[in-house]
Order: C-alpha cells, then structure tokens, then sequence
C-alpha cells in the first residue's frame, strides 16, 4: 500500500488521464495560468461486494493513508451501497466508494461477476497499484452488452476494473468562475457534452451541493473478440455550500449522484 496520499492520487489521476484525454482539455479551460487552482473535490471508485474485492477492501488503500469513512449511501434502483471518506487534511480529495450488491441481480449477471473475481489473484488486492490496476480478467464485447443490458454498472466494471471512475474540479477553489452555471457554459461553449439526466445541474444550494458532469470519453477497449470504443471516464464539477455553522458542507446527495452514475452511460 502507499504511504503518501498525493503519491496515490498522482498514480491515479495518470491512469485516469490515459482513458479520459478530454480532462487536460477542461484543466486548460477552468485553470488560471498564474496558478494551479484546478483542486481535486473527489474522485470515485466502483466494485462488487464480492468479500474479496468490497468497498472495505478498496477503502483500506485510503484509510492508510490517513482517510477516515464519514457517511453511507443507498442506491435502490442501480442496487447500489456506497461510503465516502474524508482525509484530515481538508484539501486533500474526498474519496467516495461504491460496490453493486451482485446477490440482487440476475443469475447470469452473478455468474459473470463471480467469474471475474474469481480471477484476481488474492494478493493482487492489497498490492500497491491495486486501485489503479484495472482488469484482472478479459470479457468479449458481447458479454459487456449482455451486461449493460441489466447494469450499466456492472458493465463498466467489466471493460474498465479498476480506477478512478471520475475525478471532481471543486469549483470553489477556481479563480475564474464563481458559479455552477458558468463552468457548465464554459464547457459547452468549448464543445463538452454534459450529463443532463436529472437536469444539468444536480442538487442545489437547499441541499448544500451543487453538482454536474461531462458525458464520458470513448475509449478503445481491447475485448476477447476484438476491440471495440465505449465510454470510458468523465469528469465531474461541485460546488458546496456553508452549512448552519459557517463550515462547508463535505457530504454527498444521494439523489444526485444516482444521476451522476449516468455519466457513464453507453449512448
């Protein structure tokens, strides 16, 4: 496991970069060139709650490195359980970690899942490069749209394994823009598509979070039967907003983020 936080994410975020080019593109664009003030709000990583690979076994990369787990998500509709975990460090990027509660779908999605599992070697988990190792298994094309039929989730999972999902521009650090909406202009202006399920805006400032997202790249993935473009990774904006008692709220909406697990979606 790592013993530096920045190291992990540094490790992370050029994996990310390799499958998401389009994130240099919305640094140049938000980023001031006196300064770096593109801050890192989140990422997040997804799983299966398969014993061998749950979300505690992702989480512990995290938590040593100095992470503490600091509130639970549910995602009924896309049988989904989450946690998020926050650093010490305020500026440090908050983690959220999700995992697909595989005993609720189809047999034949199980079958699949534990199939891919059950090929990642044990000590593979706990190896330094875990989190940004990918897949541990080769699935076809076909089997990847057997799956996005069911689970877009899963499906990704199935193409991607391993990695940041999505890497979050805090748009309350950025110098050159003050709200949601103008980020989202600016981005459409330079040519982004953004995730508009659920509005393109999620969440508000009731809710203390305001949040939207890039449609995903398309990538080359190189299946058991060939290679084929799906979407790989996107790149996710949040503003948060003062709670009651003058401190930023660190959370997240549930609601929201269901839409924002969208993102991903094959189109």
């Amino acid at each position: 496991m790592h013993n530096n936080v920045d190291q992990l994410f540094d490790k992370l975020w050029s994996n990310y970069l390799s499958v998401t080019p389009s994130a240099v593109k919305v640094h140049e664009l938000l980023g001031s060139t006196q300064k770096d003030d593109v801050i890192n709000d989140h990422i997040a990583l997804r799983t299966f709650n398969h014993e061998k690979v749950g979300l505690e076994k992702l989480a512990s990369h995290f938590i040593a490195v100095g992470y503490k787990e600091c509130g639970e998500y549910h995602f009924e509709a896309k049988k989904l359980y989450a946690k998020h975990y926050e650093h010490s460090d305020p500026t440090k990027p908050k983690v959220f970690i999700s995992e697909l509660l595989v005993e609720q779908c189809s047999p034949e999605l199980q079958a699949i899942v534990n199939d891919m599992v059950e090929q990642i070697d044990e000590s593979a988990v706990t190896a330094e490069d875990f989190l940004y190792s990918g897949t541990h298994w080769q699935v076809s094309h076909e089997t990847y749209q057997q799956l996005l039929q069911e689970s877009e989730y899963a499906a990704w999972m199935s193409a991607w394994g391993y990695r940041a999902n999505h890497f979050t521009v805090s748009i309350n650090y950025l110098s050159g823009f003050n709200t949601i909406e103008a980020v989202n202009q600016a981005l459409k202006d330079a040519g982004f598509t953004l995730n508009t399920s659920g509005g393109e805006i999620k969440g508000s400032a009731e809710v203390l979070l305001e949040q939207s997202s890039t449609l995903a790249d398309h990538h080359s993935v190189i299946f058991s039967d060939g290679e084929f473009k799906i979407p790989s990774c996107f790149y996710e904006f949040a503003l948060r907003y003062e709670q009651a008692n003058g401190e930023i709220y660190t959370g997240f909406v549930a609601a929201s983020a269901d839409k924002i697990f969208e993102s991903t979606n094959a189109r």
